[in-house]
């Protein structure tokens, strides 16, 4: 159990909850089995045969199985053939456990187990003893099935009598919920659909209140802290830069930016999160934030999560600020002050002058990469730290920028993800959020389209002439691929075959290595894309010289490539206005919002953008549902919520890889909003109130419980 699905203690098991039911004497409905999946199912038995191959000396058994309407063939290979031949008699009822998989485009299970659910008294023992009617499907795994895991649960359940109820009593009563220990026996031996609502209404409570208490303190320690209020100077720096700017700002920056500046003027330290669409303007937003904390006497750090970023973000700083990016030069605006780039691999001559004048605060704005955060660099007073694309920091690099200032600096951190906001209630629980949802005027749509290379193969045929289009009208396209290509590993087999996916599964029903950069750039130069000037571009790339990753961006931007085959390091606040069209390979590969902001790299021209998105799975698997959510919709937030719906076993505490043991197993982050948000208001009354949470002594052990040092810490990801 700890090895496959991460449970350690009888607390653990009690917490893996079923995750549904089947009624006695109902069957699974086969047509609605997702594919690629482990699936438990109870179905009856049809028909089976045993057929010879390889001249005889190979037996196959197959079974068919039926709900009533659909059928499904389970097949057993070899030795294994001789017992499954015995039990599965047709109308034998049984729990089927595997794999589903199409074979000669039918729905099959290769070597399932299964448990017989005999028609007499013996019903009861073989499924574990369920006195209810309904029969508890565990999430399970090829090495432990649903059935051996309900046998377990049988033997802890007694104790769960012991179960500490973090609940406040008061509260339990007031929202009238069930007691733990009862919801811990409903949820897994339920006699009616009425139990198991009951337990889950209240341990989703549980997970929501607990969550949002820890968020709660972190607040209240936050709001403990001092910091030095920023007002900017009547007509100061920011008067300056407003009144060059060629364009007005958006109705969206104008709010925004008065609730940055009502933080900003208090005495402790902001705590906020700006997220908006790619291009919404938000460098704008935190530029004007970072010149008012100038304005005040301090000085503004804008962490970026790479060098390619850095350079960008010091490059339109400077050219959107001009003479007044300047300060204490010649030729610089009196008003001006200077803004510098720390990225790790400058010379030591270079970064001795920006430490120098960071350190004596000539400097006002600094723009770098985790270079910022060594212990020589010293700031003469750090008032604001403005993070980029946040999901790229660690907590500890944030807290080591942020112990640079005499008191604790302001925080902003910008996200182009956009997020939900209940799920900004719970990830970035400690932070104000702030959301810019206006795109900027001269923006262009993006036409989004589905490539079935696999079913359709002329349609990546046609692709690849439509990218060969958009050069021709002067144009430039991106290739994205999951993989560099150069890892030492044997499965070099798809070298240049970039037209030919047929080969999607190879031969032992494995799926082939991701497609590569290096490969495809190799097959599109051979191929589809003669002729064209094509560029590679991927993380393993040195930064700098003539082959360097800047080097390939800056003659991208600059029109002398017309395409650039690249992994996802384009993802972040690459801009290259003349690039229209991008073709997404492998897409399935991607999760939703990341897809989303890959397409965000085109279209940000005045010509419309396109984005393909090419690949091999088939018609029904649920991976081509998301290409087609992404294809359907620009709208980030919906996006977001399809990406949460469908990844919320992923941990929202912890990473959100899934496979690390999760703290919200009931609570769906967006079905539940309301519950999100009321546990909110009983958590921070509950803080308030009392802060060490002395009179609620379960509460703290289930807190200390989930968040050992290290989770609580992430949480502090704001």
């Amino acid at each position: 159990m700890a090895e496959h699905l991460g449970l350690h203690t009888v607390g653990d098991l009690l917490h893996h909850y079923p995750r549904r039911y089947a009624e006695r004497g109902e069957l699974t409905r086969l047509a609605e089995l997702p594919l690629d999946e482990h699936v438990t199912v109870v179905a009856q038995v049809a028909d089976a045969r045993v057929l010879t191959f390889n001249g005889g000396r190979g037996k196959r058994l197959e079974v068919t199985i039926t709900d009533g309407s659909g059928r499904l063939q389970l097949v057993f290979f070899g030795r294994g053939v001789h017992k499954p031949h015995q039990d599965l008699l047709p109308g034998t009822r049984a729990m089927f456990a595997g794999k589903v998989s199409v074979f000669n485009r039918k729905l099959q299970l290769a070597h399932p187990a299964y448990e017989l659910l005999r028609a007499d008294s013996d019903e009861e023992e073989a499924a574990g003893s369920w006195a209810g009617s309904l029969l508890p499907l565990y999430p399970a795994t090829a090495k432990l099935e649903s059935w051996k895991i309900a046998k377990a649960v049988d033997a802890v359940l007694p104790s769960a009598q012991e179960a500490q109820d973090p609940l406040p009593p008061s509260l339990r009563e007031g929202r009238g919920l069930i007691p733990l220990p009862e919801a811990l026996l409903k949820i897994h031996r339920p006699h009616t659909k009425a139990d198991v609502q009951s337990a889950r209404d209240r341990l989703k409570w549980d997970e929501a209140f607990v969550l949002q208490v820890a968020l709660a303190r972190r607040r209240y320690a936050d709001a403990q802290l001092p910091a030095v209020a920023r007002r900017p100077a009547p007509d100061g720096l920011l008067t300056a830069f407003d009144a060059r700017l060629p364009f007005t700002l958006t109705e969206g920056q104008r709010k925004v930016s008065k609730e940055i500046f009502d933080d900003l003027a208090t005495e402790h330290p902001m705590h906020r999160l700006l997220q908006g669409e790619v291009g919404s303007g938000k460098t704008m937003v935190a530029l004007r934030a970072m010149l008012a904390v100038v304005d005040a006497g301090g000085q503004a750090a804008m962490l970026a999560p790479t060098e390619v970023l850095a350079q960008q973000h010091h490059r339109s700083i400077t050219e959107m600020m001009g003479d007044l990016a300047e300060g204490g030069m010649l030729g610089g605006s009196s008003l001006g002050t200077e803004v510098v780039l720390l990225t790790g691999s400058m010379n030591t001559a270079a970064r001795r002058k920006v430490l120098l004048d960071l350190a004596t605060g000539q400097a006002g704005i600094v723009i770098g990469t985790h270079a910022l955060i060594e212990d020589t660099v010293q700031f003469d007073d750090l008032g604001l730290v403005v993070v980029d694309e946040q999901h790229r920091f660690g907590v500890e690099q944030r807290d080591a920028l942020r112990s640079k200032g005499k008191q604790t600096p302001h925080l902003l951190v910008m996200t182009a993800t956009p997020i939900p906001r209940t799920v900004a209630m719970t990830v970035f629980g400690d932070l104000e959020t702030s959301v810019l949802d206006q795109l900027p005027a001269g923006r262009s749509p993006i036409a989004t389209h589905v490539v079935p290379a696999q079913d359709k193969p002329h349609f990546l045929a046609r692709a690849w002439e439509r990218v060969r289009e958009e050069v021709s009208g002067g144009h430039q396209a991106y290739v994205v691929c999951p993989r560099i290509g150069d890892e030492e590993e044997g499965a070099k087999k798809k070298t240049g075959k970039v037209k030919d996916s047929g080969d999607a599964e190879g031969p032992d029903g494995e799926k082939r290595p991701p497609l590569a950069v290096l490969d495809v750039a190799r097959g599109l130069a051979a191929g589809p894309l003669a002729g064209l000037r094509i560029g590679i571009l991927h993380g393993r790339m040195a930064p700098e010289g003539p082959e360097g990753k800047d080097a390939v961006m800056r003659r991208f931007a600059a029109g002398e490539l017309d395409v650039l085959v690249a992994t996802t390091v384009i993802e972040v606040g690459v801009n290259v206005p003349n690039a229209t069209a991008m073709v997404i390979m492998d897409a399935d590969r991607f999760g939703v919002s990341q897809l989303h902001q890959l397409r965000g790299r085109v279209g940000r021209g005045s010509a419309p953008g396109l984005c393909l998105l090419v690949t091999d799975m088939p018609e029904a698997a649920p991976a081509r549902a998301r290409l087609g959510a992404v294809a359907a919709t620009l709208d980030g937030f919906e996006l977001s919520r399809i990406d949460l719906e469908q990844r919320r076993e992923g941990d929202v505490l912890g990473q959100a890889q899934s496979g690390v043991r999760s703290s919200l197993r009931m609570l769906a982050v967006i079905e539940d909003e309301e519950i999100i948000a009321q546990a909110r208001e009983e958590a921070a009354a509950v803080v308030a109130e009392d802060p060490d949470l002395t009179r609620l002594p379960a509460l703290r052990t289930t807190l200390d419980a989930l968040l050992d040092e290290e989770r609580e810490s992430y949480l502090d990801k704001g």
